[in-house]
C-alpha cells in the first residue's frame, strides 16, 4: 500500500434496476483493520473542516452522498487535491498528513479509521505537524 494519500477504487456490485453495494474488507481491499466508524453530516458548504494532522491514525474516506474535497499535504510540503464524488471512491489518507475538507451541499462523510479516537493523536496547528 502507497504512503501517500490515494485514492481507492472499491467495486461496485449490482445495478441500475436494482441498486448497488460496496464493501471494504481486511485484507481483500483495505491496509488496515477498522477500529472505529464516523460520519460527518449537514456541514455548511462555506465551511472548511479538517485543519489537522494525525500522528499515527489511518483513513479511508468516502463520500456516501454529494461531493467531497480534500486538500492534503504531506510533512514534505507535496500537496494533492481528491474530489470525492461517488460512494464507491475512498480516499486513503496515511499517518502525518495535512488535510483541510470542503462539503457540497448535503454531502455525507463516512470514515473508517485504524484506531480508536485519542485526541493526543492529533496536530491541531499546522507549525506543530510541520515541526513534527
Amino acid at each position: 500500500m502507497l504512503k501517500e494519500p490515494h485514492i481507492i477504487k472499491f467495486d461496485k456490485i449490482g445495478s441500475s434496476q436494482l441498486g448497488f453495494i460496496t464493501v471494504a474488507e481486511y485484507p481483500q481491499n483495505m491496509p488496515f483493520e477498522v477500529k472505529r466508524v464516523y460520519w460527518t453530516y449537514y456541514t455548511p458548504q462555506d465551511v472548511t473542516r479538517g485543519g489537522h494532522a494525525h500522528k499515527e491514525l489511518q483513513q479511508i474516506i468516502f463520500a456516501v452522498s454529494g461531493t467531497i474535497e480534500f486538500t492534503t499535504e504531506d510533512k514534505e510540503g507535496k500537496k494533492a487535491t481528491f474530489i470525492l464524488d461517488e460512494p464507491s471512491k475512498g480516499l486513503y489518507i496515511p499517518k502525518l498528513i495535512w488535510r483541510d475538507i470542503k462539503f457540497s451541499h448535503n454531502a455525507v462523510l463516512l470514515c473508517l479509521a485504524s484506531e480508536e479516537y485519542s485526541e493526543t493523536d492529533y496536530f491541531r496547528n499546522y507549525e506543530d505537524f510541520k515541526a513534527w
